[in-house]
């Protein structure tokens, strides 16, 4: 028997979701839904989101999976069916907000286009989430996180002077996700005032590149990209890691004129480097980086490591150590809460808003198909209606 579905707390408690969502972007806005207390049903193929098979590092699950859909409920429906169609279509009447993420076109002729939908439901929200949007000469592209980071020139900015390289996480789809979550969020209070939904579209290739908007400034403003520069700043300086006595590293970060006299002043203790010609602003530091580098390594690699935290501290200058990820899951900031998942408790990063008075608890992560029988008997039986093939 599938279990009762059970009414949510949370401040988005009563908005409805129906997410026809694989991989990450779109999971990562529905996932921050339910976290807030929206229902969100999760619509998946018989063989089920296909993230649920990128691992299994995760008592048995996947990584990914465990993260980005704890809190929702599973149905699997076939979207070809004709009678799994038409209870998808009875989902939508009633629903808030439809996040779909299907290959380019493949909502539209499968009878799933936003305007059709907003006839049948002119409260719905639609969010069509994709690679490059739905206009333009790439609309149809397909599109995954490394490929448009390669695309948008994020690799080309990222890396040491060695090569390009990938951001770490799949940062394209978090953009995308994040960004869909506060357009579904503006959506609904402007519903709260008009009673009318609207469409939005978010694509990965506009979430990233409206987070490279400063080094495409760069790049038109002067002519040249900000350069791979590892561990440092392309253009704040000094802004990065340097070593130590006995090799271990510290990053420090500089952000104004008067943090770099207090720096010359009590952590290099040369004060006269604070007053330097080459030095007096962050853009004739970053001209003579070298120079700058040179002398803040001569005086950091005659000390210990603890010794230049312990001066960096007392000066009030902001720095860093140079963690690997077991520095992170070991690290005494690090906040965790629990969530269950089909094959055991999985130790996740709590969210990272914070609610006083409120300690967040994860509702479960869903077994494929695991509330089926309980959605098809509260939203059937149903009649079927006319539709376009998905092929």
């Amino acid at each position: 028997m599938s279990p009762k579905i059970e009414s949510k707390s949370g401040a988005l408690q009563g908005v409805f979701v129906v997410s026809l969502e694989q991989a990450a972007a779109a999971p990562l806005c529905t996932a921050r839904l339910a976290d807030a207390g929206a229902r969100v049903i999760k619509i998946e193929r018989h063989e089920g989101d296909f993230a649920r098979a990128y691992d299994s590092v995760a008592h048995g699950e996947s990584a990914y999976f465990v993260w980005l859909n704890r809190g929702k409920e599973s149905i699997c429906l076939d979207i070809k069916d004709v009678a799994d169609f038409a209870l998808l279509q009875a989902m939508l009447r009633k629903a808030d907000v439809f996040v779909q993420n299907l290959a380019p076109g493949a909502a539209e002729r499968a009878g799933l286009g936003c305007a059709e939908l907003r006839k049948q439901n002119e409260k719905l929200i639609t969010v069509d989430i994709s690679g490059y949007g739905p206009s333009g000469p790439y609309r149809d592209m397909r599109a995954y996180d490394l490929l448009v980071q390669c695309e948008s020139g994020l690799t080309s900015i990222t890396g040491s002077p060695a090569g390009p390289g990938r951001v770490g996480v799949s940062i394209c789809d978090i953009a995308c996700g994040l960004s869909a979550h506060a357009a579904v969020l503006e959506a609904l209070i402007e519903r709260g005032r008009t009673g009318v939904g609207k469409s939005l579209h978010v694509s990965l290739f506009d979430s990233i590149a409206d987070w490279l908007t400063v080094p495409l400034l760069h790049e038109e403003g002067t002519g040249h990209a900000p350069a791979r520069v590892g561990i440092a700043h392309p253009s704040i300086a000094p802004y990065g890691a340097y070593e130590t006595k006995g090799g271990g590293e510290v990053v420090i970060a500089i952000q104004n004129n008067r943090e770099w006299k207090r720096f010359c002043e009590q952590v290099l203790r040369r004060p006269e480097l604070g007053e330097h010609e080459s030095f007096l602003n962050n853009e004739l530091r970053c001209a003579n980086r070298g120079s700058m580098n040179e002398k803040i390594t001569t005086v950091f690699s005659a000390i210990t490591e603890q010794d230049v935290r312990e001066r960096l501290a007392a000066a009030g200058v902001a720095f860093a150590s140079v963690n690997d990820l077991r520095g992170l899951s070991e690290h005494p900031q690090l906040r965790r809460c629990t969530a269950a998942t089909p094959s055991g408790p999985v130790q996740l990063v709590a969210p990272a808003a914070q609610q006083d008075g409120i300690d967040f608890a994860p509702a479960p992560v869903p077994a494929l198909d695991e509330h089926g029988a309980a959605i098809r008997a509260e939203f059937g039986p149903v009649t079927p209606h006319g539709r376009q093939s998905i092929d």
